[in-house]
């Protein structure tokens, strides 16, 4: 494939997003996010609508596909259809809830396996394998494991370029390991959703012109999430550890979510707050390094520190792609490192314990706040 085709993929969604930054006066009125609210960092209202950026620039890379990278992103375009709709219609009416929105992205996976009949059943693990033999519990944990990607991106889509970079990251990671296999055709499909996501960041980093939105972080979620679906399936040499390891910082990144909340009383895990890790590398790093810089500044200077959270798991599954044992330490690094990181920024020592996940209410954690 040659290098215009990813050209144009790149250049349909940036110039879709950069129109809807330039015509937002005409749609403003339902497409602004607010800068009111527990998650809100940015100082004016602002378009949440790039997902239509995003799905721009995947239809245009479809129009220009050779039969062999066509076959691949027909049905997961397809597929993602469900999570794009739920999480655009959330970007124009704020009125969706989380779970409605978590269905929406796991029907796209299953909406993936009837159109292929792929579902996840290398694990690697040959106790779970069996089990996934069974198609109906195979397709219950592909959609499980595409929605939980999928909002997983959605979750650490908190500051300029953060959740852009990072799923480009990953996804050029996902490309790089199915050319090891001779896999050109996924790999093509890959780097051109990499390049749509570059696309858009470019409009969105670092001043932040246009967010990505519900619509347009379910969207890449989804295509990151199938295509770690697709790699493994495709290539038996290849489990989902390897996958897992790429998507590693998301996943860990929500796992750890989901585990703070349910520590505060009172709270439901799905309830947004001001802890995560790329808010305290906002705080803790970021805003004492330039305290003189311009709150937007500020904000597009924190995707950078949160993008290697993404390259470092990414580059070790690339290397030991197919050394399971190698991929399972590699996940345990990225695990116990998010850990310690996160500890070091709120507790100020490099060690996990349980006031780690205090609630940002506690004695403990406002101890840390600015």
């Amino acid at each position: 494939m040659s290098l215009s085709f990813f050209f144009y993929a790149f250049a349909g969604a940036f110039l879709t997003s950069l129109i809807l930054v330039l015509t937002q006066r005409w749609h403003g009125h339902y497409s602004m996010d607010s800068n009111f609210g527990v998650q809100k960092l940015h100082t004016a209202p602002t378009p949440r609508i790039g997902g239509v950026g995003i799905m721009v620039g995947l239809l245009a890379a479809y129009c220009l596909a050779t039969p062999a990278v066509e076959a691949i992103l027909h049905p997961m375009l397809v597929a993602g259809l469900p999570a794009f709709a739920a999480g655009l219609y959330e970007d124009l009416t704020k009125k969706v809830g989380v779970l409605p929105r978590l269905l929406a992205t796991m029907c796209s996976g299953v909406l993936a396996w009837a159109i292929t009949g792929v579902a996840m059943r290398n694990t690697g693990l040959s106790g779970v394998d069996a089990l996934l033999a069974f198609t109906p519990l195979a397709v219950l944990f592909t959609a499980f494991a595409v929605g939980g990607v999928a909002n997983a991106v959605n979750i650490i889509d908190g500051f300029n370029g953060l959740a852009a970079g990072a799923v480009a990251i990953m996804l050029a990671a996902l490309g790089l390991i199915a050319l090891q296999v001779d896999d050109t055709a996924l790999a093509t499909v890959a780097f051109a959703a990499a390049a749509v996501s570059l696309g858009f960041g470019a409009v969105n980093w670092p001043f932040g012109k246009i967010f990505l939105g519900d619509g347009g972080a379910y969207l890449l979620g989804f295509i990151l999430a199938w295509l770690a679906v697709l790699l493994p399936m495709r290539h038996p040499e290849i489990n989902a550890w390897t996958t897992l390891l790429v998507c590693a910082y998301p996943v860990i990144e929500v796992m750890f979510s989901v585990r703070r909340r349910m520590r505060r009383k009172g709270h439901h895990p799905g309830e947004p707050d001001r802890a995560h890790l790329h808010h305290f590398l906002h705080r803790r790093i970021v805003c004492l390094a330039f305290p003189k810089l311009d709150r937007v500044l500020q904000n597009g200077l924190t995707s950078p520190l949160a993008w290697l959270c993404a390259a470092l798991p990414s580059a070790w599954a690339i290397v030991f792609f197919d050394n399971t044992p190698a991929l399972i330490t590699g996940a345990c690094l990225a695990a116990f490192s998010y850990a310690a990181l996160y500890a070091r920024l709120t507790q100020f020592r490099w060690c996990f314990a349980p006031h780690t996940m205090a609630s940002p209410g506690s004695k403990t954690a406002s101890n840390t706040s600015n």
